[in-house]
C-alpha cells in the first residue's frame, strides 16, 4: 500500500517528477467554514515548492460510506487525496490552484484504485 505522507508523483507534462508531503488533515469548518474535509500536502520538484490542498466534501464521503460500508477514517481520506494530487500533477490539471476538489465520482474512482491497494497488501501480509 503506497505511503500518503511521502509519495513522488509524475512526470507531469513537462517530464518534472514531484516528491509530495503530507502536510495535514483538518476539517475544513474550522478554517474556511466548508462542510468538507482538507488534506494538505507540499510538493516539491526541484526549486520549485508548491501547498495544495485536496478538499473532499463531508456529504460525499458520508454517501458513499453509506452506499458501500466503507468506513470514513483519516487514513483513507489521505489516501484518496494523495490519488487526487497524483492525478493533477500527471495531467497538470488544476495544479495552478490551491484548492483541488474531488467530485462525488471521483471518490468512487479512486476508491477502486485503493482498495486494489488494500486487497494486495492483505494478500502480502496474510498470515
Amino acid at each position: 500500500m503506497e505511503n500518503f505522507r511521502d509519495f513522488e508523483a509524475g512526470p507531469d507534462p513537462f517530464g518534472r517528477t514531484w516528491q509530495a508531503h503530507f502536510k495535514y488533515l483538518q476539517t475544513a469548518i474550522s478554517i474556511r467554514h466548508s462542510d468538507s474535509i482538507d488534506v494538505c500536502f507540499v510538493l516539491t520538484s526541484g526549486e520549485e515548492r508548491l501547498e495544495r490542498t485536496v478538499v473532499i466534501k463531508d456529504a460525499d464521503l458520508r454517501d458513499y460510506a453509506a452506499r458501500t460500508g466503507r468506513p470514513v477514517g483519516d487514513p483513507w481520506c489521505s489516501r484518496l487525496a494523495m490519488c487526487k494530487v497524483k492525478q493533477a500533477i500527471e495531467n497538470a490539471e488544476g495544479l495552478d490552484r490551491d484548492l483541488l476538489p474531488i467530485t462525488a465520482r471521483e471518490i468512487e474512482e479512486l476508491d477502486g484504485g485503493i482498495k486494489k491497494w488494500e486487497d494486495a497488501w492483505v494478500k502480502g501480509h496474510a498470515a
